[in-house]
């Protein structure tokens, strides 16, 4: 999984959630590109060095440089200990680290989308992103990674769907029965996208256990289970009785033309300008032939 995620060069966007943290698998590709012997530059925003760092061995945090916005993300202590750039500045500034190949850790995006437009940041990434061309370089040695931590729950679709055309590599994190999930999505110029799902989880030392499947732990129904009838609570009944159907059938439905009515509408011929008045009575009509005044006091 990581050798894949891994092959080329470009923007990966690795989505978590609140639910289903992501800085563990990143992380885990940190470590991967590390032993490949590629420079590693993390631009830390929200957690500090030292939490960083822990877990790595030596050989992975001798080549990890690591640019410091948490501790003092505006310099406002002015001991220079911290970075004095500012965010974008910072950014601008791992455009060229060095010769080989790069990657270029951001923990994390929804940090930098606080502090920076969405429009810039995205310009920013795009030029990052890109290799450095030089006359006669090898292009694999001047292979530039972005991998960009996103919490997808702190923003909306405007921002989400920006970073995610962006990205060459889409990684986004869910689960199901305490296991995680990378749902993964490649994009790569003239060539078909494609998609997998792969399930595993972080060991301590940050690699993967990678599993082959979800395990199924639900039960299948048993033959003694009773069987809820669905339409038992309803305030309605769906099945008519023999009675009730022939009740149904013998009513007489409103505004039904009556005979009279339609033998008259089937005799008029086109010509015909005859009108004619047909008034039915309401079986609840109260008609009274003798004195229609009766009830006016005249």
């Amino acid at each position: 999984m990581l050798d894949s995620l891994l092959a080329s060069g470009g923007f990966l966007l690795l989505r978590d959630s609140a639910e289903w943290e992501g800085r563990s698998l990143l992380k885990a590709l940190l470590k991967k590109s590390a032993l490949r012997g590629e420079q590693i530059h993390v631009l830390g925003c929200e957690v500090s060095e030292e939490e960083f760092r822990e877990g790595f061995g030596s050989d992975v945090n001798s080549r990890l440089v690591y640019h410091d916005l948490f501790k003092d993300p505006l310099n406002w202590s002015k001991t220079g200990e911290a970075v004095p750039k500012g965010p974008l500045r910072t950014l601008r500034a791992l455009y060229r680290t060095g010769p080989g190949p790069v990657t270029i850790a951001l923990d994390s995006l929804s940090w930098l989308l606080l502090h920076l437009p969405c429009v810039t940041l995205c310009q920013t990434l795009h030029a990052l992103s890109q290799p450095s061309v030089c006359p006669g370089a090898d292009p694999l040695v001047e292979q530039v990674r972005v991998l960009g931590l996103l919490h997808e729950d702190l923003h909306g679709p405007g921002p989400i769907g920006a970073l995610s055309t962006l990205a060459h590599t889409e990684v986004t994190l869910s689960g199901k029965m305490d296991q995680t999930s990378a749902s993964i999505l490649c994009r790569r110029p003239q060539q078909r996208a494609t998609y997998q799902t792969w399930w595993f989880s972080i060991l301590p030392d940050f690699s993967l256990d990678l599993h082959e499947r979800l395990p199924l732990h639900s039960k299948l129904p048993s033959s003694h289970t009773t069987q809820v009838d669905p339409t038992t609570h309803l305030t309605f009944n769906l099945h008519l009785s023999e009675k009730e159907r022939e009740a149904r059938d013998s009513l007489t439905l409103p505004f039904q033309f009556s005979s009279e009515k339609q033998q008259a509408l089937l005799r008029s011929g086109p010509g015909q300008k005859t009108s004619h008045i047909f008034y039915e009575p309401d079986a609840f009509d109260d008609v009274d032939q003798e004195d229609p005044d009766d009830d006016l006091d005249i």
